[in-house]
């Protein structure tokens, strides 16, 4: 199931900022060239990266690992973008989710405004589009994340 499994790896002289070893991304991807390229330059920026090469891999990867981002295709064999955004969302698993597709599919959407991705890459996109919604993604993640609950305060009398 897993085609590639991603340790920080060099990184170039221009690489971003270092990221945590728990910044894990599945990548879900059915043309084997994109899938290809798109691990290798997240892994290349330091992410820990999975890869499924249909929704239903996805799903099967999902139930065994945990992941901090999930970037999808929609048109795929088995199991669409949109299928597995409902498995998430059904199973109440809450990550961030690219959806990197040729064609979105607005009428789902529509239909299921809670399925909504982060963010939306259309094909064709580039690299640098790839990584930088990456880091906006999983930015906007961890000051989520890094907001003190607010704590309701008791009156004492």
């Amino acid at each position: 199931m897993r085609a590639y499994l991603a340790s920080p790896a060099g990184e170039p002289v221009n690489s971003p900022v270092q990221r945590e070893p728990c910044q894990r991304i599945l990548v879900v991807e059915d043309d084997d060239d994109i899938r290809r390229l798109n691990t290798e330059v997240l892994m290349q920026h330091g992410y820990q990266v999975d890869a499924a090469e249909d929704g239903a891999a996805a799903w099967a990867a999902l139930q065994q690992e945990g992941y901090d981002l999930l970037i999808t295709d929609h048109d795929m064999p088995s199991v669409t973008g949109v299928e597995l955004l409902k498995k998430l969302h059904g199973a109440r698993m809450d990550m961030p989710v690219i959806m990197a597709t040729g064609a979105f599919p607005e009428s789902e959407f529509d239909r299921f405004p809670w399925l909504q991705p982060a963010a939306t890459l259309l094909k064709p996109y580039t690299l640098e589009e790839l990584l930088n919604t990456v880091r906006e993604v999983l930015r906007a993640t961890e000051d989520v994340c890094q907001r003190p609950a607010q704590q309701s305060i008791q009156p004492l009398f």
